[in-house]
């Protein structure tokens, strides 16, 4: 009987090969043509909308106080030096890609990027899937990474370029349906894996070269306390025993170090490789406000998943929908030679990347062309294991002594007063926050943007006041400005504080200055913000 069952499907099978329309190819089995990436490349580019409509929103909140004419790193006063030292607008162009050099670097000008950008970001992650709308959001972001400076200099940022960059391959130009006729072209899941595995691969050596916690696995012990912008999960991680922290270091070590050599594997290797990436970066996520670096890292990791695997997990609706519209079983001619034209470019681009990945001198997150194309990541390759806050203080005492009252500025999701809870944002991003961060260990005059932030107070310009949760002097501005360095620490669980932190001053990152202060002025005419006031 069960000889005879098998016959019958034997044959069966053999003649739905002959009549077959798309014969197997000789490379088929190895690239797997057999699995679907249409659901996968729906998830993908709404997700990837999603980042984006959160860059260029938190962006486009914080973009005069810390861009604009009256703004900290003005970009109207870097397209001018770029200008002046290229000496023409092609070379300048060649430098610094950015749209600004078109349609100018005014404060309108750069709304408008911003606010296009926020629209068509917004109408991607609701289902529009066009070529040409994510050529126009690749365009819009690097020319406002290019020009954003310190603010814009984190590795995430050159990530979403490279990551828009290769999502404008997965889609047809002539269609703005959510499911296009059209299948993406595999060679491109496969540059997004390739992504996915740098950005794995470039965390995880880069931790092993640099801090030794990472090697006698107690990273974890310190890194929720120290971390940017730590949530309350953070301080509850915090609490738990050492054993869990060591646990922790050795998933991040398989994650990162382990797992990236499965993703271009057969498909159940694939499978796991995914949903391992998928399960670090969603509790990284929940652990702290780490901008968007996550979600969008989440991006690249959704390649790894086919139809097959997709369609579990999606509403049945939504998949018949796909099933229904998808009419064609490969990609037009047109996206074949651009997939291939842009897996070519990949291929070359990447060498600098790979000979970093291998070097004993890796660098993080680093960019080898101004467009971003394909770079190098990591993250945390070092942890601080005590954390420092810089706290900027006014006062309006005319004379400073040791009995002067000084006020904290409060920044929206700095550690600052002991009893405020920790902020949830993610994936939003307040970048002077962060900024501050960077802070202890360095230089003031190293620190052009913080000292021309510090003029501003003293000035009492309203520009910078939406960077700040609070404003200590409403009605006229301090007669001194100083930054106080801190220990912060988190409390214990059940102490009965009621705070959050303990924080204690262990010194003075900024001595007490004003607008007559001889030294702030010079610094910041070398800078070239000595006539801040007359801007």
């Amino acid at each position: 009987m069960l000889s005879a069952v098998s016959d019958v499907r034997a044959d069966r099978e053999s003649a739905a090969d002959e009549a077959d329309p798309f014969p197997e190819r000789p490379l088929d089995r190895f690239f797997t043509p057999r699995a679907t990436f249409v659901l996968t490349r729906f998830v993908l580019l709404r997700l990837l909308g999603f980042v984006y409509f959160v860059a260029f929103l938190c962006s486009q909140r914080e973009a005069m106080p810390l861009w604009g004419k009256r703004g900290l790193l003005p970009i109207a006063e870097l397209t001018s030096d770029v200008l002046l030292r290229e000496g023409s607008r092609l070379r300048a162009f060649r430098a610094l890609p950015t749209l600004f050099w078109a349609i100018g670097s005014s404060d309108t000008a750069i709304q408008i990027v911003l606010v296009v950008g926020v629209v068509l970001s917004l109408a991607v992650a609701l289902g529009v899937t066009n070529a040409w709308v994510m050529t126009a959001l690749w365009a819009l972001y690097l020319s406002f990474t290019n020009v954003g400076q310190v603010f814009t200099g984190y590795g995430w940022e050159i990530q979403l370029v490279e990551t828009g960059f290769l999502a404008i391959f997965l889609c047809p130009a002539g269609s703005l349906h959510p499911f296009p006729k059209t299948p993406p072209h595999a060679l491109v899941l496969w540059l997004f894996r390739w992504l996915i595995v740098r950005i794995m691969l470039g965390a995880g050596l880069i931790k092993l070269r640099g801090d030794p916690c990472w090697r006698d696995f107690t990273c974890l012990v310190y890194h929720y306390e120290t971390q940017p912008v730590p949530s309350p999960v953070s301080w509850l991680l915090h609490q738990a025993p050492r054993s869990f922290h060591v646990a922790g270091v050795a998933a991040n070590h398989m994650v990162e170090l382990v797992a990236p050599f499965f993703a271009f594997g057969p498909r159940l290797a694939r499978h796991v490789a995914g949903s391992a990436f998928v399960a670090f970066q969603l509790f990284l996520i929940v652990s702290g406000n780490l901008s968007f670096l996550n979600w969008l890292t989440l991006v690249p990791a959704i390649a790894c998943f086919d139809d097959e695997a997709l369609r579990r997990v999606l509403p049945s609706r939504l998949v018949a929908l796909a099933e229904r519209r998808t009419t064609e079983r490969e990609p037009s001619r047109r996206m074949r030679w651009a997939s291939l034209s842009v897996g070519l470019v990949v291929a070359i681009l990447s060498i600098d990347p790979i000979a970093n990945l291998v070097s004993s001198q890796q660098s993080m997150n680093q960019s080898y062309n101004p467009l971003h194309l394909v770079n190098t990541y990591g993250a945390f390759g070092s942890v601080n294991k005590e954390r420092f806050e810089v706290v900027l203080q006014g006062t309006s005492a005319e004379l400073v002594d040791e009995q002067t009252k000084w006020v904290d500025y409060e920044l929206p999701c700095k550690p600052g007063d002991v009893v405020r809870r920790p902020c949830v944002i993610t994936p939003y991003h307040h970048r002077l926050d962060w900024q501050m961060w960077f802070l202890p260990g360095t230089r003031p005059a190293r620190e052009g943007w913080f000292l021309h932030l510090v003029q501003k107070l003293l000035r009492g310009d309203r520009a910078v006041a939406p960077l700040f949760s609070k404003d200590p002097f409403p009605l006229a501005p301090p007669k001194y400005v100083r930054a106080s360095l801190f220990r912060y620490e988190f409390t214990r669980l059940g102490d009965g504080s009621g705070a959050w932190w303990r924080r204690t001053e262990v010194g003075e990152y900024l001595r007490p200055v004003s607008l007559e202060d001889g030294e702030l002025d010079g610094v910041l005419r070398a800078y070239g913000w000595g006539d801040d006031e007359a801007r």
